[in-house]
């Protein structure tokens, strides 16, 4: 049984970690999947949006702590001079891919696996699922981003507490501090998450990703080379084919077909 199954629908990728009897918990192998299947997604012109859940009760339960013997091992060159290690290689997969990433967190999410959440662009929650930080129960500090994203999204002090204290955070307060886009009900998460996918699938795939990659950018750079990169985005997108389709669909009130050219 493979670790990561995939499947693609018009232009929306869903990503399954299947590992349920562990809650999809990561090892080395479900992160190296996932690791190839993003970079694998920002290449495929079918994959206009990724949606990463996981099977079971749980979205990831964080590191498989079985693997924790082999994480300081280096048997190998590329080892020992890897400044990242697969955690962190996965969240910058995540970050990094040129499609849209949303997080369908279906279950707990706790460690890593709320780490790989807090990488993708957008979050969703099912009424049941928590979320927790929890590093610091394990007398381990942060890793696959989770020191980087976390105070960008609750803010400095509410992401000190939640990694001080690792304490359980339930959906709706998750939702209150902005952790996650939206809550819905147990029965009807994944077909909700699945409709805000497929009308961003819709959208023109070009523009989807210079967009992505502006609003990440932003974080690092100055009004006057954010001003000047958005202009030359916008520039490229004004000669695609797809602007002048959703010019002429406006004019005839039709829904566009964007086809990434």
């Amino acid at each position: 049984m493979p670790v990561l199954e995939i499947e693609t629908i018009r232009g929306v990728q869903l990503m399954t970690m299947n590992r349920p009897k562990s809650l999809n918990s990561l090892n080395e192998e479900l992160s190296s999947a996932l690791i190839r299947a993003f970079h694998m997604a920002s290449e495929d012109d079918e994959v206009r949006v990724v949606v990463l859940n996981g099977a079971g009760k749980g979205f990831c339960s964080g590191l498989d702590l079985t693997t924790v013997d082999s994480i300081g091992e280096q048997s190998s060159r590329f080892q020992a001079l890897d400044e990242y290690g697969w955690v962190g290689r996965l969240a910058l997969a995540i970050s990094e891919c040129d499609k849209p990433v949303i997080a369908a967190m279906n279950g707990i999410a706790a460690g890593a696996g709320l780490s790989l959440a807090l990488a993708a662009d957008m979050r969703y929650m099912a009424a049941s699922a928590r979320v927790t930080t929890g590093y610091i129960r394990r007398a381990l500090s942060p890793d696959a981003g989770m020191s980087y994203f976390l105070p960008r999204l609750v803010g400095p002090n509410r992401a000190a507490k939640w990694l001080f204290t690792g304490q359980d955070i339930a959906a709706f307060e998750a939702e209150q501090a902005g952790l996650v886009d939206e809550v819905y009900a147990d029965g009807e998460f994944m077909p909700h998450v699945l409709r805000i996918a497929y009308d961003i699938a819709d959208q023109a795939p070009l523009a989807l990703t210079y967009t992505k990659r502006l609003l990440h950018a932003s974080f690092d750079t100055d009004l006057r080379s954010q001003l000047r990169q958005e202009f030359t985005s916008i520039k490229a997108c004004f000669a695609t084919e797809d602007v002048a389709e959703g010019m002429q669909a406006f004019s005839e009130k039709r829904k566009p077909i964007y086809r990434g050219r």
